[in-house]
């Protein structure tokens, strides 16, 4: 199955907005309102177009990932990360590894446009196969309760995260 992944275009806005409302819609642990939170955060400061990604085949968007501007503050100290959410594949496409070329991808250019770490909350035992480690390793809470395990952290460069920890601080879009 040959993918192509590529940045996002205006014209893959209805085709991103459907494949995401169908890889949520029997998720368990989901608000089913994500690929609202894909629109909020495409108009938000937070947005940077080079790490909205598309997974393409046979001419259609079957998968989508977005990485957003986060910061991670621990008094006068602030540290810029990014936030993978979310990550998206057409149910038909899913278990095909169309989720991990576009989670690699994102890693690639993230880390080519000078980014140091990823923040994310998702399944405990799928990200760790990526590199993601819990975020309480290295002092890293996120601003809401959830189960430690889901909440992870990956370094892009060598020494990515050293000195790193405090609270994380999502965009508004995130909260609406």
């Amino acid at each position: 199955m040959k993918i192509t992944i590529r940045v996002e275009n205006p014209e893959d806005h209805a085709a991103v907005f459907q494949v995401v409302e169908e890889a949520f819609k029997t998720m368990e642990f989901s608000d089913h309102d994500e690929q609202f939170l894909v629109e909020r955060l495409r108009k938000s400061p937070a947005f940077v177009p080079e790490l909205s990604l598309v997974a393409e085949y046979d001419h259609e968007v079957i998968g989508h990932i977005l990485l957003t501007r986060i910061t991670i503050k621990n008094g006068d100290q602030v540290f810029e990360s990014l936030a993978l959410a979310p990550v998206s594949v057409k149910p038909a496409f899913q278990r095909k590894g169309v989720g991990g070329k576009l989670i690699l991808e994102a890693h690639k250019r993230a880390k080519a446009l000078g980014f140091q770490s990823i923040i994310l909350l998702g399944h405990a035992d799928y990200y760790p196969r990526f590199g993601y480690e819990p975020t309480r390793k290295y002092g890293i809470t996120l601003p809401f309760e959830v189960p430690e395990e889901h909440c992870m952290v990956l370094a892009l460069t060598e020494n990515g995260l050293d000195g790193v920890h405090g609270m994380v601080e999502y965009p508004e879009a995130f909260f609406l």
